[in-house]
């Protein structure tokens, strides 16, 4: 399609042709008058610019759509209140613009013009060449399967990623995606585990206005938003047997029927499930249904644990040393043989989530430039809770059990108790830079 379409969302004639005198000459224009037509036409046509009509709480659905995706057109929203909140709120839900009718033809050509200007990545969008360098390994089983990942991605197969929870199981989902022909679409992602029972289902298939009290507006579930790209359903294995009922249906008929509508809509998505359970064993005590794993299991991806690829664990530790120093100004630039030697041994039930953990622990406790086996939390060496770091802690404050987060920001807090408020005294007492210490106060919101 010509690269100058944009895309009229309103049921305004006079803003189609207010629109229609500011657009060049050469531009097409698609003209809808809702939302979720709107948002189906983004995902089939190469679109410069989108003009909206609606305020930010109508056009939710069509600008969570757009900032899906980094190459998705600008959205300028015309709103019927002249609202400085509105306009805010506007700009944080990703709109280029926010104008209030009555709109002037000065007004909107500059809006027009400027957003149009901008540059736009999906115009000169090459084939997607996928993120699979963001997967670090050098492992052979690694290799391997991201050869496997990068074959399945050029199909639109369904597929099923199992693995334990933390080595990667999301990262290969993304990658998937961006190296598929859906690259351009979005990629919407659920954590099935993450959201109550009796939400999934409107999350997952939406509802239509009025379908409850509380349904003030129509809502797109998430196989509506993913129209066009990849629906990352991750957890799968704790989905609900009603939920899994409807995923079967739309798996089997590319149809979704959103709660209180007497429509189905037809879907144009590829499914990537993800687990860390064995469905298997769930199909047997009930829990799963054994048609809708056939369905999801079309193509399986195992990602091995860390402990399975031992090679991969000092490129991994090196790629997040690399970010704390580039985030924080962490002074380790690397690690004995010895220390290596140690987490080689380790038994990694976290897997690389773990070892990201470790890495965090060690950008405050580690003052020396290189890490060495004394550096390393108790976790690792002996399986039982990190040691207390260096730095003038009471040692009550390191009780066993408390997850590295809060041992964190309790020394966070003790720290800073210590001083007073003094950054400069408390990064002191922690034997950290006060620019690794802003960024965590910041971390934990703390003021």
């Amino acid at each position: 399609m010509n690269p100058t379409t944009v895309l009229l969302i309103s049921r305004d004639p006079q803003i189609r042709h207010a629109f229609e005198q500011v657009v060049p000459s050469h531009t097409t224009i698609l003209t809808v008058t809702d939302v979720a037509s709107g948002i189906r036409e983004l995902s089939r046509a190469n679109l410069a610019l989108i003009l909206c009509e609606g305020s930010p709480e109508t056009s939710q659905p069509l600008l969570h759509h757009t900032n899906l995706h980094p190459g998705s057109p600008s959205v300028i929203l015309i709103g019927s209140r002249n609202s400085t909140q509105d306009a805010v709120e506007a700009m944080r839900a990703g709109a280029a613009d926010y104008l209030t009718t009555p709109i002037t033809m000065t007004e909107l050509d500059t809006a027009v013009r400027r957003a149009l200007s901008a540059p736009n990545p999906t115009l000169t969008a090459k084939q997607p060449t996928g993120r699979f360098d963001l997967i670090i390994s050098v492992s052979p089983q690694m290799q391997l399967i991201k050869q496997l990942a990068r074959e399945v991605a050029l199909t639109d197969a369904t597929v099923l990623i199992t693995g334990e929870s933390g080595t990667g199981k999301e990262l290969f989902a993304q990658a998937i995606h961006y190296a598929s022909p859906r690259a351009l679409g979005p990629l919407v992602a659920l954590n099935c585990a993450g959201i109550p029972e009796h939400l999934l289902e409107s999350e997952l298939f939406g509802y239509h206005q009025g379908a409850f009290t509380d349904a003030k507006h129509t809502k797109l579930g998430r196989f509506q938003l993913a129209e066009g790209g990849t629906l990352f359903l991750d957890e799968i294995g704790e989905m609900s047997a009603s939920a899994q009922a409807k995923l079967l249906r739309v798996l089997e008929d590319h149809r979704v029927d959103p709660l209180g509508d007497t429509h189905s809509h037809k879907v144009n998505i590829r499914v990537i499930a993800a687990t860390n359970e064995d469905l298997p064993a769930h199909i047997k005590t009930g829990r799963f249904r054994l048609d809708l794993y056939y369905r999801l299991n079309v193509y399986q991806l195992r990602i091995p644990s860390l402990r399975e690829r031992i090679d991969d664990i000092e490129p991994i530790l090196q790629h997040f040393l690399a970010q704390a120093r580039r985030d924080y100004g962490c002074r380790i630039t690397g690690i004995s043989p010895e220390a290596l030697a140690v987490l080689q041994r380790h038994h990694w039930p976290g897997n690389v989530r773990e070892l990201h953990n470790v890495v965090e622990w060690l950008t405050i406790t580690c003052k020396a430039n290189q890490i060495e086996p004394q550096h390393l939390p108790a976790s690792v060496k002996t399986g039982k809770a990190p040691d207390q770091p260096s730095g003038e802690l009471k040692p009550s404050l390191l009780a066993f059990g408390l997850s590295f987060q809060d041992m964190e920001k309790k020394m966070l807090e003790e720290a800073l108790r210590k001083s007073g408020g003094n950054v400069s005294e408390a990064s002191r007492l922690l034997k950290i830079t006060r620019n690794t210490l802003r960024y965590r106060m910041a971390k934990y919101h703390m003021s």
